[in-house]
């Protein structure tokens, strides 16, 4: 049974007409699906507006205290609930949920040893049995990259890794497609230039760019996952544009992940 895991970024939350034309594409996909979001830009102007100040190192956020309340009220309320209501409008059974509903996602507090992330979590454990059970009630899963320690602290997630995490872990009960979609028509060589997507990355290939800088910021933890992913048992890795959603699935647009 094929499992559609889309993730989706700020980019796309903060458009109101890119989202509306996202989640009509969305509604469309035949089987089972899911879609994870992030929302960082929106967190990131509400904190600003109230005064926090917000650090990212590597792409991922660091989450003190009152940057943690932020980013549950914009990603698990209104963008999470936003999203499931514009669903429904379009004939899509969604549910809206973050890690700790129905202990869906159980993490722990990030432990490095140079950085101090705060309230940032890394997941252990997905409960596939209740999801599989709403997706086998044909819901379709909105996740908010929120999700929980199991002793009632909640953590941000990176939404990638929530994919990925997902992904792995249904890949077990089904054929999952993990669909990363963004602004960017894929991974490009040259950021500013939108024909030069690169059609394929291996792991080889992913070390060399890396190494070049070709690739940094918040595209090395979206491979990192995707490689990731790949390892554990997900069919299969796309990275490309949100617009090009139904190109994407179908395997003729964006970036294929590859591990050999």
């Amino acid at each position: 049974m094929q499992l559609s895991i889309i993730k989706i970024g700020g980019n796309i939350i903060d458009d109101e007409a890119r989202l509306s034309a996202f989640l009509d594409s969305f509604a469309g996909i035949p089987g089972k699906k899911i879609l994870v979001h992030g929302g960082g830009k929106l967190a990131t102007k509400v904190a600003e507006g109230l005064g926090i100040k917000q650090e990212l190192v590597d792409g991922r956020r660091i989450t003190d205290a009152e940057t943690l309340k932020v980013v549950t009220m914009v990603y698990a309320g209104t963008i999470n609930k936003g999203i499931v209501a514009q669903l429904q409008a379009r004939g899509c059974a969604a549910m809206g949920l973050t890690g700790a509903d129905g202990n869906a996602i159980l993490s722990h507090k990030r432990v490095h040893p140079s950085i101090d992330y705060g309230y940032v979590g890394d997941v252990d454990m997905v409960n596939t049995s209740l999801l599989t059970s709403l997706l086998l009630l044909d819901k379709t899963l909105v996740f908010a990259p929120i999700t929980h320690d199991g002793k009632g602290m909640l953590l941000n997630t990176n939404a990638d890794t929530i994919a990925q995490e997902l992904a792995r872990a249904l890949s077990t009960g089904f054929e999952v497609s993990l669909i990363y979609s963004f602004e960017k028509s894929g991974v490009l060589l040259d950021a500013e230039d939108e024909s030069t997507v690169i059609p394929r990355i291996n792991a080889a290939d992913y070390a060399d760019l890396k190494a070049r800088q070709v690739i940094f910021a918040g595209m090395i933890p979206k491979l990192d996952n995707a490689f990731a992913a790949l390892r554990q048992g997900v069919a299969r890795v796309i990275i490309g544009q949100a617009e090009q959603l139904p190109l994407l699935l179908a395997g003729k647009s964006g970036t294929t992940i590859q591990n050999e």
